[in-house]
C-alpha cells in the first residue's frame, strides 16, 4: 500500500496537485478540513464540492470532515485541509456507505441502517467519520457493530468545528452534508489493523452516583440536577459552559469503583431540566468523577494508544498508514505544546508510516485490538493499516 498526504492552505493549491494525483491513481481520498472551508454555503462549500467531483474522476472513494485541528505527519494546523491518499497494491479494496442522521434520537438506527448495507464476506475493519453535534456517538456506534462479525473493529471519530459547537460537516460521494454518517469499509486478505486508544486525564474529587441519565443525557448525581454539581465543581469555569467543558470531563466509574476506560465531554448543556448533554452514554448506576489533565500526562495517555495499536502482527517492512483522531479537549488543554504528542507517536510507529488525522468531538477505536469499538472522549485513537505482500 502506497501512501501520501498533503496540508493546503487553499482550494488552489489541491487543483495544482490534481495531475499528481491523477498519476498517483489512489483508491480512496480523506479529506480533513478546518470548519472555514465549508462556511458561506454559496461560495466556499460549493467551491469544495466542484473539486470533490473533479477528484473522483480520479477516484469515487472519497470521505473527510471538518475539524477542530488538522494533522499531518507530526505537524498539527489550523484553518488547512490535510488530505491523506491511500493506493492499494496487492488485490485490497474499499467501499464507501452512507446513512443520514435525522436527530440524535435516531443515532442507534442510523448505525444500524448503515451496517445493514454493509457486504460482511472478506470486511476487514471500517472506518467512520461522522457528526459532531446532535448524535449520540455511542448508541451510533452499538447500532452499526449490531449487524458486524465481533472481529470487525470500527474506527475514526465524530467531526469538529474549532469548538464553536456550531455545525460540522461530513464529505462522501454524495457531496458535503451536515447529517451523513458514512462508513469506509476495508476488504483484502493482505490488510491488517493496529488499533488503540488511551487518555492520559486525572480523575478528582469524590464520585458521584447517576441518580438520573436517559442515553447521552445526564440529568442527575446524587439525585441532585447535574449541571448545579458540576457547575459548583467548575466554579468561575462554568461562565463558558459548554466550552470549558471540553476541559473537565466526566471518568465513568463502575459499580465497583473501578475506571471503565471511558471519559465523556460534555456537549451542551440544558439550564431548563439543569441536565448535562454528553458525547456518548451513561447509565443510572454507574458513577462519575470529574477530570482534568497535565500535557505530560496527555503525551504519556499517546504513548499507550501507539502501544496498544502496535500489538498487532505486522510487518516492520510493510507500509503502513496512521489514521489519528485527537480529542480537541486535549488539544485545549497542551497549547503550543499539543505537537508533542504527535511527536512521541512518530517516533513509536514503524520508519516510512504515513500519518494523518484531525482533532474531534469524539473519538471511536477499540481500546486495544482484544477490544470492542467504542466512543471515547477526551483521547488520542489510532488505527494502524497496512497491507502485506504475500
Amino acid at each position: 500500500m502506497l501512501s501520501t498526504s498533503f496540508t493546503f492552505e487553499s482550494f488552489e493549491e489541491i487543483n495544482i496537485q490534481q495531475c499528481a494525483l491523477k498519476q498517483f491513481n489512489p483508491s480512496l481520498i480523506i479529506f480533513y478540513a478546518a470548519p472555514a472551508f465549508f462556511k458561506n454555503e454559496s461560495r466556499s462549500t460549493k467551491r469544495f464540492s466542484e473539486i470533490i467531483d473533479n477528484l473522483s474522476q480520479i477516484t469515487a472513494n472519497i470521505v473527510g470532515c471538518s475539524t477542530a485541528g488538522e494533522i499531518n505527519s507530526d505537524q498539527v494546523s489550523n484553518d488547512t485541509i490535510v488530505m491523506i491518499a491511500m493506493k492499494f497494491e496487492y488485490g485490497s479494496s474499499v467501499k464507501i456507505h452512507t446513512s443520514t442522521l435525522t436527530n440524535m434520537q435516531n443515532s442507534f438506527d442510523t448505525g444500524a441502517k448503515l451496517g445493514q448495507h454493509i457486504e460482511p464476506v472478506g470486511l476487514k475493519g471500517i472506518y467512520t467519520l461522522a457528526p459532531g453535534l446532535a448524535i449520540n456517538g455511542s448508541a451510533l456506534i452499538h447500532g452499526l457493530a449490531h449487524s458486524l462479525s465481533c472481529d470487525v473493529k470500527i474506527s475514526g471519530g465524530l467531526a469538529g468545528d474549532n469548538a464553536s459547537f456550531e455545525k460540522t460537516y461530513i464529505i462522501s460521494p454524495q457531496g458535503i452534508h451536515e447529517d451523513t454518517v458514512v462508513a469506509v469499509c476495508f476488504y483484502g486478505d493482505n490488510l491488517s489493523f493496529g488499533y488503540g486508544a488511551s487518555g492520559g486525564w486525572r480523575s478528582f474529587g469524590p464520585s458521584r452516583s447517576v441518580t438520573k441519565a436517559k442515553e447521552n443525557v445526564l440529568y442527575e448525581l446524587d439525585n441532585a440536577p447535574a449541571l448545579a454539581i458540576y457547575k459548583e465543581y467548575l466554579g468561575e469555569y462554568a461562565a463558558d459552559l459548554p466550552a470549558n467543558g471540553l476541559l473537565f470531563p466526566l471518568e465513568v466509574i463502575g459499580e465497583d469503583q473501578k475506571g471503565t476506560g471511558l471519559i465523556r465531554t460534555i456537549l451542551g448543556i440544558n439550564e431548563e431540566d439543569g441536565s448535562l448533554i454528553l458525547a456518548g452514554d451513561v447509565k443510572e448506576m454507574q458513577y462519575v468523577r470529574l477530570m482534568h489533565a497535565s500535557t505530560d500526562n496527555l503525551i504519556d495517555g499517546a504513548q499507550l494508544a501507539v502501544s496498544n495499536a502496535l500489538t498487532a502482527p505486522s510487518s516492520q517492512q510493510t507500509l503502513s498508514v496512521a489514521l489519528v483522531t485527537s480529542c480537541v479537549g486535549r488539544k485545549l488543554v497542551m497549547g503550543d505544546r499539543v505537537e508533542e504528542e504527535l511527536e512521541c507517536v512518530q517516533e513509536l510507529l514503524p520508519p516510512n508510516t504515513c500519518i494523518a488525522g484531525f482533532y474531534s468531538y469524539g473519538e471511536i477505536c477499540p481500546f486495544n485490538n482484544q477490544s470492542d469499538s467504542k466512543l471515547y472522549n477526551q483521547t488520542m485513537s489510532m488505527t494502524l493499516i497496512q497491507e502485506a505482500t504475500s
